[in-house]
């Protein structure tokens, strides 16, 4: 089979553009087909990008744009009551970089090619190729098809209509930047358990504190989430986090319209199938930990570094999915276990509850063992030199 030279990317968020950007690199065409008629300009939250995460984007030569707009992290505390500890870090990997998500869309978006309004509705392959089909009629044929298009994918599917669908966490991610301040240095990060939720917090870069919280609700989407009054939201975090200090008066010193409502969040269940003919997943569509593991950036950049690089090296297009998931599922599945335990942790049941002072001893335990825990993942890096 002939080698890949024509790439129909679809989706825009991350894993789309940074597929685009390697296949570009390895001197194959794409084009990024994003569903939202324009560019996500102060659309979304915050997003952690791991060391291994920035390694990754260093090779398509967007990791100090994205530096240069994030929030370092070179400390990181724990509280739990009135327990205060600080978490062994890393030595030699670097901070970890919180960024906005729209900053990152932006610099992606840069250099990467990206028609918007396109909606995926169909794909049909052949033996020379595939043709996409949108939902404003129009057509675009490619040698390949990625599909990066999230959690909720219409590629995946296509290549396994009976492939699983994301499962809902029990928890929205709710934020915002208070005037209120804490005590902490700058590049610090708390990861506060209280009396009735989790949530975290650090100084602002220009002043103040962010602040984040993974709130116990039933799903909503993003419209729906941001169709109910900021004040109700505010109330709402209040009522469960208004005794914790500082989370309650970090929250009642934000006006509530500056509250950011991301929607519900969600995880992937392990995908049977990644690929099939001529089209593959990459990013949340085929693998999306929780964001309890700090990882789920960082995995879908990797992953869909690895995937141009496939492509790249191997001519034969199945061999190169087939090498691709060789490359990745063991990895991304290993991280997806690991956040899938913390989540059980952030929003307990009743039972687990009662457990909680049980249950953060031996959380935190693992905790100060970084090397052994979070060490693989964020010491891993692409060797983008070597062939396969």
């Amino acid at each position: 089979m002939a080698r890949v030279r024509t790439v129909a990317v679809i989706g825009g968020g991350i894993a789309g553009p940074v597929a685009a950007l390697a296949l570009r690199k390895a001197g194959i065409e794409a084009t990024v087909y994003e569903a939202y008629p324009h560019p996500a300009h102060g659309i979304g939250g915050t997003i952690a990008i791991a060391p291994n995460g920035m390694a990754a984007l260093d090779i398509v030569g967007v990791s100090e744009p994205a530096a240069a707009v994030s929030w370092p992290v070179h400390r990181q505390m724990m509280t739990v009551g009135r327990t205060r500890l600080e978490l062994p870090a890393l030595a030699g990997v670097g901070p970890l970089q919180v960024i906005h998500r729209s900053d990152l869309y932006r610099i992606l978006a840069a250099d990467a090619p990206i028609e918007y309004g396109r909606r995926l509705v169909a794909a049909v392959q052949g033996p020379g190729g595939v043709t996409a089909t949108f939902a404003d009629g129009t057509e675009v044929q490619a040698d390949i098809l990625i599909g990066a298009d999230g959690v909720h994918s219409t590629v995946r599917g296509l290549i396994d209509p009976g492939a699983p669908g994301p499962h809902y966490t029990g928890m929205i991610a709710v934020e915002g930047q208070s005037p209120a301040t804490v005590p902490e240095e700058a590049g610090t990060m708390v990861f506060a358990f209280g009396k009735k939720g989790f949530y975290l917090y650090g100084p602002a870069l220009g002043g103040g504190t962010t602040f984040g919280v993974n709130l116990p609700h039933r799903p909503l989407t993003i419209a729906e989430a941001r169709a109910i009054p900021p004040a109700q939201w505010k109330n709402t975090l209040l009522e469960i986090y208004g005794e914790d200090s500082p989370g309650g008066d970090l929250i009642r010193a934000l006006p509530a319209d500056e509250l950011t409502v991301n929607g519900a969040l969600h995880i992937m269940p392990p995908v049977p199938h990644w690929y099939r003919g001529r089209m593959v997943l990459a990013g949340d569509a085929v693998h999306a930990p929780s964001n309890s593991s700090g990882q789920g950036a960082s995995l879908a950049i990797e992953s869909a570094i690895e995937l141009a690089r496939c492509l790249r090296d191997i001519p034969d297009i199945e061999a190169a999915f087939a090498q691709y998931e060789r490359l990745r599922r063991r990895r991304v599945e290993k991280v997806a276990a690991r956040a899938a335990k913390t989540n059980s942790i952030k929003a307990p049941g009743p039972i687990g509850k009662a457990l909680m002072p049980v249950v953060m001893r031996v959380f935190m335990k693992l905790a100060m063992k970084p090397e052994k825990t979070i060490g693989p993942e964020q010491r891993y890096r692409i060797d983008w030199a070597r062939p396969l």
